[in-house]
């Protein structure tokens, strides 16, 4: 079910960017901004506070216009097709090293997915990003920061009645990290997806409901399978779905090991300063487990939002 390496995609002369294939996956493109177009968007950027971006939400559209004009004719719409395409569905982009201020790499992922649309509101923050770190120990109530666990496959707003349409992951730091790889799946390239689709389960209701950490009280029933605009697509996290009986149970149960073990399930390196963004209703994604040291920090950014009407 694996498609053939994605081509190089040939952007508009005098654009600042270029588009790639990814060098650890078969679907997923590398966009590449032209430095000096970075530069200057950072510097056009300079000035805007991350308050003011949390504070007034047209600002984090007008970095978004401020980083399509400095990338040139079609950057925009470069990148919403490549995550609205089945094919693809995701793409990766970086600053390449030109900073490492946490602001400006939170001005950059803003613009980034504000091309695509509207933020959600993401409740453990307050705000419409979420900044957290994973670190030696840990005491929260989910796997997000818990450095030693396989990160199991899943999708994003599972137990939010509000769309997620894409979610944008962006590493700020990194330090004494071995492993912790993100981990994509694409549902066409998950050989026994079938067998759950058709399952009486597979499109049947499940209840979903958030651990205290993500300050979300409400209750949703959503089906694992579904068409939406893109097709096939899928709902799922193993941590927060409800199985009202044994029988339930061991069809999820089998459908996550399924998938952690489909040979479709890539690794993926994210630098510092990169992001990588994947269309929430196609794909899953998790993460490797990191090895052990006491010393171990990465820090990361999520943020997740909507398609622009």
């Amino acid at each position: 079910m694996n498609a053939p390496l994605a081509k190089p995609i040939l952007p508009p002369r005098g654009a600042s960017f270029s588009v790639s294939p990814h060098p650890d996956h078969h679907r997923i493109m590398h966009v590449t901004g032209e430095r000096d177009a970075l530069v200057g968007f950072l510097r056009d950027a300079h000035d805007i506070d991350v308050q003011n971006l949390e504070y007034v939400p047209f600002m984090r559209y007008y970095l978004a216009d401020l980083l399509a004009k400095r990338l040139g004719e079609n950057f925009a719409q470069t990148l919403v097709d490549l995550v609205k395409d089945r094919r693809h569905g995701g793409f990766t982009i970086g600053l390449q090293g030109l900073t490492d201020d946490p602001a400006d790499f939170v001005k950059f992922g803003t613009a980034i997915g504000h091309i695509l649309g509207p933020g959600n509101h993401d409740a453990m923050s307050g705000t419409y990003f979420a900044r957290f770190v994973v670190k030696h120990t840990d005491d929260s109530d989910s796997y997000l920061r818990q450095a030693y666990r396989l990160f199991t496959m899943h999708t994003d707003g599972t137990f939010v009645s509000e769309a997620t349409d894409w979610l944008l992951m962006m590493k700020f730091a990194e330090r004494n990290a071995v492993g912790g790889e993100s981990r994509f799946l694409h549902l066409d390239d998950w050989a026994e997806r079938d067998q759950f689709v058709n399952h009486k389960f597979g499109t049947r209701p499940f209840l979903y409901k958030a651990p205290g950490s993500k300050n979300v009280s409400e209750k949703i029933e959503r089906p694992l399978f579904f068409q939406s605009e893109f097709g096939l697509s899928i709902s799922f996290i193993d941590q927060f779905v409800q199985p009202s009986n044994r029988e339930e149970a061991e069809f999820l149960r089998e459908l996550s090991a399924s998938m952690e073990a489909s040979i479709g399930t890539t690794e993926v390196v994210l630098p510092v300063g990169d992001l990588v963004v994947l269309n929430n209703y196609f794909y899953l994604h998790g993460r490797a487990p990191f090895k052990k040291n006491e010393a171990l920090f990465r820090e990361l950014m999520r943020q997740r939002g909507m398609f622009s009407q």
